[in-house]
Order: C-alpha cells, then sequence, then structure tokens
C-alpha cells in the first residue's frame, strides 16, 4: 500500500514505484561532479567556423567567450539554421551577430544540485547551460568566467546511472 515494494505472480518481489522515483535522482549530485569541457568559440568567429565546431564537439550548442574566457553569448545550431537559410553570405558573417548576448543567458554554476540545472533547462527551453563562476579577483556579480558545460543529455545519463 506504501509503494515500497511490489509483487507480480510468477515474478516475485521488487522495488515499487516510491523507492524507483526516489533512487532515480540524487539530491547529492552537484553539476560539478557531471559537468563536461566547454566548447567554446570567439565572437569574431564565423557562422561557418560555428558549425564546424558544433560538428567537431557533437554538441548543439556553443559558449561564446572574449580572449579571457568571460561569458559573452551562446549559439545554438538552431540560431545558425535560422540564419543560413536563404542567405548566401551567412557563412561569412560573425557569430556575434547572430548569438544570444548576456544578460539573456541562464546559467549554473558548479554548486547547483543537477535536479535544478534540469528544472532551469525545462523551465527555459534550453538543452544545454554555461557553467560559469565569477570572474576576476574582485568577483564581478556582472562577469562570469566559463568553467564548463552541463547538457540535457548529462542529466539524462546520470540519471540512467542513478537508476540501476
Amino acid at each position: 500500500m506504501l509503494g515500497h515494494l511490489d509483487a507480480k505472480p510468477k515474478v516475485g518481489y521488487f522495488l515499487g514505484k516510491q523507492n524507483r522515483q526516489e533512487n532515480l535522482v540524487s539530491p547529492d549530485v552537484l553539476v560539478r561532479d557531471v559537468q563536461m569541457p566547454p566548447i567554446i568559440v570567439r565572437e569574431t568567429a564565423t557562422v561557418s567556423d560555428a558549425a564546424v565546431a558544433l560538428f567537431l564537439g557533437n554538441t548543439g550548442v556553443l559558449i561564446v567567450t572574449d580572449e579571457d574566457g568571460v561569458l559573452l553569448g551562446v549559439i545554438s545550431s538552431k540560431d545558425l539554421l535560422k540564419v543560413t537559410i536563404g542567405n548566401p553570405s551567412a557563412a561569412t558573417l560573425p557569430v556575434g551577430v547572430v548569438m544570444t548576448r548576456m544578460p539573456n543567458i541562464v546559467t549554473a554554476t558548479p554548486e547547483d544540485h543537477l535536479l535544478d540545472v534540469a528544472r532551469k533547462m525545462d523551465d527555459h527551453h534550453v538543452s544545454t547551460l554555461p557553467v560559469v563562476v565569477p570572474y576576476g579577483e574582485g568577483k564581478s556579480p556582472e562577469k562570469w568566467e566559463v568553467v564548463g558545460r552541463i547538457s540535457k543529455t548529462t542529466v539524462n545519463k546520470v540519471i540512467l546511472k542513478l537508476a540501476k
């Protein structure tokens, strides 16, 4: 009745719905434990360069930074597709023209819980978040240094690993 243990005739006993749901997402998993290295391009890179980076990195989102690693924006495969359809000169455009700029970017920090990040991605309809820390010695709240990325694929892999 409590959902902790279930049984099926000729099958036997197994963990019930309540236990399976609790084990799927551990509140102890932090972004820093599962984040991946960022795939970065500069604001001056061309749309063509960005498309190549997407394929080589096997990702759907690129993170745009300056020379110091400060987050400037993100560019997705959808952004690149929108700019290239019907535009023969799109390949030479800089990604700075196409990218989504700060402060309109959703980010994660290494100390965020993975479940909170998954909700953030779902709420904002994005597939990848840059993982950031405050930039510089003064730790400016207006500038963020990119230290990684977290994607829906990574979240899914963690959930599948925890479900075993």
